[in-house]
């Protein structure tokens, strides 16, 4: 028996439906969804610290995504410097750090595998390495003839460490993302120098030797400090670690 021509039609229509509709959830499972592949974030819970970071993340299969960081902080005072004062009971040591000042510049690379059913949702954890450097000012004091006088000092902390990150997100809207950093430990290395530029006379310059020698006690970092009659210039070396951790909103395309 053989088919008219309408139910070859008819046939043809079905199977091309049914051919579509395969390709279609071939392609949800490679897709991460109908919202889209990017997400923009605003670290928010980074203001406590002035610090403004953000990040970037595109998803490159159903439960693994890439994402990069940007963070960046101008220099200014410590935060929480009230606190700090109320917390620190010895005049000498406040008088030393009240004006000092501290900015920030670091980019992220990671890596994310989520561990429910498709991306950008849910538990995840992930690779990642950061390159940072802290910019640092302060004017260091020092007592000489019973009188103080200080000395500018200012430089810059380079560090590259590697970690893991463990988190969670959620969808909160069509397009809008809650990101929670749970916790991110990270260890590295670091290297940098300050240094201050004035005329020292050799009274000064021993007493300002005898002063940074206690820099040399600091644990696992290696210390060399340099005074001479035109300042001091003193060099750090050694193991770095650090903490990520941050609340996120993001917008998804």
């Amino acid at each position: 028996m053989h088919l008219n021509s309408t139910k070859k039609t008819l046939l043809l229509a079905l199977l091309l439906t049914a051919g579509l509709s395969q390709t279609s959830i071939a392609q949800k499972d490679v897709n991460p969804g109908q919202d889209g592949k990017n997400l923009v974030k605003w670290n928010v819970g980074a203001l406590l610290l002035k610090n403004f970071s953000f990040q970037y993340e595109r998803a490159i299969s159903r439960k693994i995504s890439v994402a990069g960081g940007l963070r960046f902080a101008p220099k200014s005072n410590l935060p929480f410097k009230s606190g700090l004062e109320n917390a620190i009971d010895d005049d000498d040591t406040w008088e030393s750090i009240k004006d000092f000042k501290t900015g920030n510049f670091a980019i992220t690379p990671e890596i994310r595998f989520y561990m429910g059913k498709n991306v950008f949702q849910g538990f995840y954890i992930a690779p990642f390495v950061r390159y940072a450097q802290y910019s640092a000012e302060v004017p260091y004091k020092y007592d000489i003839d019973g009188m103080t006088d200080e000395i500018p000092l200012s430089g810059n902390v380079n560090s590259i460490t590697g970690g893991l990150l463990f988190g969670a997100q959620w969808k909160l809207g069509k397009q809008i993302h809650l990101d929670w950093w749970i916790l991110g430990p990270n260890y590295g290395s670091t290297s940098g120098s300050i240094s201050g530029q004035k005329t020292l006379s050799a009274q000064e310059q021993e007493v300002l030797r005898e002063d940074l020698k206690d820099l040399e006690d600091l644990p696992l970092v290696d210390t060399k400090s340099t005074v001479d009659g035109n300042g001091v210039k003193v060099d750090f070396d050694g193991p770095w670690a650090g903490l990520r951790a941050g609340l996120c909103i993001g917008f998804r395309f």
